[in-house]
């Protein structure tokens, strides 16, 4: 195991009223919903648990236990290397879409008829999963990397309260984003996507950097990513502007 870092997690700001994870995590609960995660919990200097967030194998297993607790997912994993996501973050982003949608429906959110379209899901497939299970809504994920898509299945079919709740699809061509996805005469309530933030290998590399800067810790190895991504899950042409810039022409 590695040894823990002195970094002590931030509060976190305030997340949409609705989200699960406001306040601190009880890892008494996590704990004892995911017993995997004991041997990551340890005392900080001021007394309180907490995880070393330096190590990405304390990372991965707080989400299966978050995943577990609160949106009971027994089965969670990814490849070495793939995007950890922090799940708060991910859960504001889905509330504030269900936000937006209730705009167009006299004020009230909309369940299971509601079908999304996650622009690059992901090997972790977690915007559709928190979705789903909090709202109940259908997902089809997109991906152009074959192994993501391979373990985002595996999670769905490993799960069966999200099995025939989300569908997996290939984009064969990296050049597109909805063409070979979207099918004829098929209709989405809503699209949603991370987009890769950065726009060459260089500033993914720095903001990464900056991660571990703020950890306060001193990395040397200048490939070490707390919470991993591959290239194409962090970095295109032209980074997050270019990429959305492309969404709205082809839409």
């Amino acid at each position: 195991m590695l040894k823990p870092s002195k970094f002590i997690a931030p509060e976190k700001p305030t997340l949409h009223p609705r989200n699960l994870h406001n306040g601190r995590y009880d890892f008494k609960a996590l704990t004892t919903s995911c017993p995997d995660l004991s041997p990551f919990v340890k005392l900080n200097p001021y007394g309180d648990e907490s995880v070393d967030f330096a190590n990405p194998e304390a990372v991965k297993m707080l989400n299966k236990a978050l995943l577990r607790h609160f949106y009971n997912i027994n089965y969670w994993d990814i490849p070495e290397n793939y995007l950890c996501p922090p799940i708060p973050g991910r859960a504001d982003y889905i509330h504030y879409m269900a936000d937006l949608l209730s705009e167009s429906n006299k004020n009230k959110i909309p369940g299971s008829s509601v079908k999304v379209l996650d622009i690059g899901m992901g090997a972790n497939c977690i915007y559709p999963i928190i979705g789903h299970c909090t709202y109940g809504w259908h997902f089809v994920g997109s991906e152009i990397d074959p192994m993501a898509i391979r373990n985002a299945r595996q999670i769905v079919e490993q799960n069966p309260v999200l099995k025939d709740a989300i569908e997996c699809r290939l984009q064969l061509s990296s050049a597109n984003i909805f063409k070979n996805i979207v099918r004829p005469g098929e209709h989405f309530d809503l699209t949603i996507c991370n987009p890769p933030f950065h726009s060459s290998p260089e500033e993914a590399m720095e903001g990464n950097a900056r991660k571990w800067k703020n950890l306060g810790i001193k990395k040397t190895d200048a490939n070490s990513k707390n919470f991993g991504g591959q290239n194409k899950e962090l970095w295109c042409e032209g980074g997050e502007e270019a990429f959305v810039q492309k969404m709205i022409t082809e839409s």
